[in-house]
């Protein structure tokens, strides 16, 4: 089991600054750490496929819209969060790949539909029964009852929150 370097910060606070209430940082720091080592942790599996930052969270929504695994960029982009261009960009990697193609919309002509090739499929479903397996074991010290209830609170504190800017301005202690 690893020292937690942040009791040991909060302690140091604690320390300096009697007067300041410094839990959340016990909570805001961890969840900072912990979203950068399990991202560190998840992507291997991508990158040996030769998906870059993002590629497979593109392949992944087309594949969970349904056969025939097709949106819009502007779905694609609310779906997964990024911007239209950021889509267009991984759209022009997958394309060259051959995982996705993409087709002009029946109802307007400037609109383009992307869709998943069946290569694309067949990796996205390797790919995602992958993650699915490094997931579980990277929460293998949780049992099905406290993984319930973290999602739970951090369903909570997701929904609590006010809309942000898109700025990444992580700050871990």
């Amino acid at each position: 089991m690893q020292a937690d370097p942040l009791a040991a910060i909060v302690e140091q606070w604690n320390r300096e600054r009697p007067d300041l209430d410094v839990s959340p940082m016990l909570v805001t720091s961890r969840l900072f750490r912990l979203a950068d080592d399990l991202d560190r942790r998840l992507r291997p599996p991508f990158a040996a496929a030769g998906l870059g930052n993002g590629d497979f969270d593109v392949l992944a929504a087309l594949r969970r819209s349904g056969d025939p695994y097709t949106l819009s960029a502007g779905e694609l982009s609310r779906t997964v969060l990024v911007t239209t261009g950021a889509i267009s960009k991984r759209v022009d990697r997958l394309e060259a790949r051959g995982l996705v193609v993409r087709t002009v919309a029946e109802s307007d002509s400037r609109s383009r539909r992307i869709t998943l090739t069946p290569e694309g499929l067949t990796l996205t479903d390797d790919l995602i029964a992958t993650h699915l397996t490094n997931q579980r074991q990277l929460l293998a010290a949780l049992d099905p009852e406290d993984r319930a209830q973290l999602a739970t609170l951090l369903a909570r504190l997701a929904t609590s929150l006010p809309p942000a800017d898109t700025g990444d301005r992580r700050c871990a202690t």
